[in-house]
């Protein structure tokens, strides 16, 4: 059965639909379908002898420790080398921010800002400098009400 079928028969797919499109929009349903995208987006990490590759949504925060990145994940820590600019450019497109000179976080992983400290939802903490707080912080509030939907969705769905 093709998907077209298959959606025409499904009732409940159809009204749940209908139910989110009159909450949210067709705006609504784009967002959600470039989320669902970026979930599962794959991200390249190479160094001297190994490659591996991660989910972008696994990936908590990077940090440059002498000349290598260190990627903080859902399943451990994984060395590349290169420079955190480089890597901003990759992954700005999926939330991603510098919070420090040394330091870029994903914003859908912020659990709290306080003063100069951003606790991740795996319980890290990272310090988040003067200078890029202000964006940071906006970034964090503006994209709050996508998080949140995301994460309602998540849950119940």
């Amino acid at each position: 059965m093709n998907w077209q079928k298959e959606f025409t028969n499904n009732k409940l797919l159809k009204d749940k639909i209908s139910d989110f499109l009159d909450i949210h929009g067709v705006s609504g349903l784009e967002q959600a379908l470039q989320l669902y995208t970026d979930m599962h987006q794959e991200y390249l990490i190479k160094n001297k002898s190994s490659i591996s590759k991660i989910k972008i949504n696994d990936i908590y925060y990077l940090d440059i420790q002498g000349h290598d990145i260190i990627l903080h994940t859902a399943s451990g820590l994984y060395k590349k080398y290169g420079t955190l600019n480089e890597e901003l450019e990759t992954l700005s497109h999926y939330g991603f921010i510098k919070c420090s000179q040394s330091c870029m976080i994903s914003l859908s992983k912020i659990k709290t800002i306080h003063n100069n400290e951003i606790t991740l939802t795996n319980d890290d903490t990272v310090h988040m400098s003067k200078r890029f707080a202000p964006k940071v912080l906006l970034a964090y509030s503006v994209g709050s009400n996508t998080r949140k939907f995301a994460k309602e969705r998540h849950i119940s769905g």
